[in-house]
């Protein structure tokens, strides 16, 4: 039965939240049963221990991926009394995380309703844009067709737009460092983890892959019992790719401006327009797959309350490849100007609730990540290939030391004459 109180009848006599005991509960269930062990890094990070702290359940919660081959696995699933669910009880946890290590904390409760919050402050967002460069904006100029380099900052002066921007965006970077502060001493990450490339390597290489997204792999979970095909990996590398692709375009455009005193628009040809036109493509294929292939997911395991947060990323991110890609080809009309407006909007409104939306999840996903590499490493030895057992690799078989063979006087083997000896026999 679930768990409506701190109370629990887990490791951990109490807990912060109800979703937490609960948690407890089905760590404790799965620990004894230990039958899911290769399925993803979850469950081998759990055999490490043997009592779950809030700390504990955290880091076990962003380590899951929601692949829900556990689910499907598990003999104490709904309707069996043990009512084992792991991947709803995981993703309920995962999303109070998110509120617990926000900063500053009295905008914790921007997570409660995520979706109103983000569709608030983006619509405020672009409409202060919209009015505010029709307002101070002149018409023929908002109005007009502007081309030749220079075109946008004749709408809005680059050095406004350079200073707002950037103090959205530093702000959300700090605000997320707090709370990965938090989240790393929380799940007790040791500092000097931090310090070894290769555990941040192993890392990087496993959430750029989405290694654990499959659920381990042919053979862990058959297809019959998979409600619908799930092509979640796919629309998360093209959304997550698309992504960089336009941060590296943006990068590349702000060299060109402050080094080689190269301004926008650019022709097509140039990398920003093609990095740009590339991650917008991927931005767009991603949510929309996004958005249906968690329409399609199985409802079960679904947490309650998260759907309209993971949405509202969804569309914000949405939002930016649309109009990214609208005023790249319409920015030879008249359009332009409010295009313009409308874009800048959806990314300051981006920016603005980066650290409040659902993309804090793969900053603790990775976090998460480093610190299974260390433990990992630490029991098992590294994984070199998903090929391997994902989580519980065996160690690989020492090769056997090169002993020379002892001559005897005259060149021969003592294994040789031993053999002569006993044919005399």
């Amino acid at each position: 039965m679930l768990a409506t109180s701190t109370a629990t009848a887990g490791t951990t006599p109490d807990h912060a939240t109800a979703s937490l005991a609960e948690a407890d509960r089905l760590m404790t269930v799965c620990n004894s049963c230990r039958y899911c062990e290769g399925l993803c890094a979850v469950f081998p990070a759990m055999e490490l221990r043997r009592a779950f702290g809030d700390g504990d359940l955290n880091y076990l919660a962003n380590l899951c991926h929601s692949c829900g081959a556990c689910f499907y696995d598990c003999q104490f699933a709904p309707p069996h009394a043990f009512d084992v669910n792991v991947p709803k009880v995981l993703a309920e946890v995962r999303n109070d995380s998110y509120a617990h290590y926000a900063w500053p904390g009295f905008l914790q409760p921007l997570f409660r309703r995520n979706g109103t919050a983000v569709a608030l402050l983006t619509a405020l967002s672009v409409a202060a844009f919209l009015f505010g460069l029709m307002a101070f904006a002149d018409p023929g100029v908002m109005f007009g067709i502007q081309t030749g380099p220079g075109a946008f900052y004749r709408i809005m002066p680059h050095h406004t737009m350079a200073l707002l921007f950037g103090i959205a965006f530093l702000y959300a970077l700090l605000a997320m460092a707090f709370g990965l502060r938090a989240f790393w001493r929380d799940i007790g990450g040791p500092r000097e983890t931090l310090h070894r490339p290769a555990f941040l390597w192993d890392a990087m290489r496993d959430a750029g892959r989405l290694r654990y997204l499959d659920g381990g792999g042919p053979g862990c979970m058959n297809d019959s019992e998979k409600t619908v095909r799930d092509h979640r990996r796919v629309y998360h590398h093209l959304t997550f790719y698309g992504f960089l692709l336009c941060l590296a375009s943006t990068s590349i455009a702000t060299v060109y401006h402050y080094v080689v005193g190269h301004e926008a628009p650019y022709a097509w040809y140039d990398l920003p327009v093609v990095l740009g036109t590339l991650g917008g493509i991927g931005l767009v294929i991603g949510p929309i797959g996004l958005l249906r292939a968690r329409a399609e997911r199985d409802p079960t395991m679904r947490a309650p309350g998260g759907r309209g947060m993971e949405n509202a990323f969804t569309l914000m991110l949405l939002a930016l490849g649309v109009t990214g890609l609208a005023l790249l080809l319409l920015r030879g009309t008249p359009a332009m100007g409010t295009l313009l407006a409308i874009h800048l909007g959806a990314v300051f409104g981006f920016f603005v609730t980066m650290p409040y939306s659902k993309f804090v999840h793969g900053i603790y996903r990775y976090a998460a990540l480093v610190r299974y590499a260390r433990e990992r490493y630490a029991f098992h030895g590294r994984s070199p290939s998903a090929k391997r057992a994902l989580a519980n690799p065996d160690p690989a078989p020492r090769a056997k030391a090169h002993r020379p063979r002892r001559r005897l006087p005259g060149g021969r083997s003592r294994a040789g004459v031993e053999q002569q000896q006993g044919r005399k026999q």
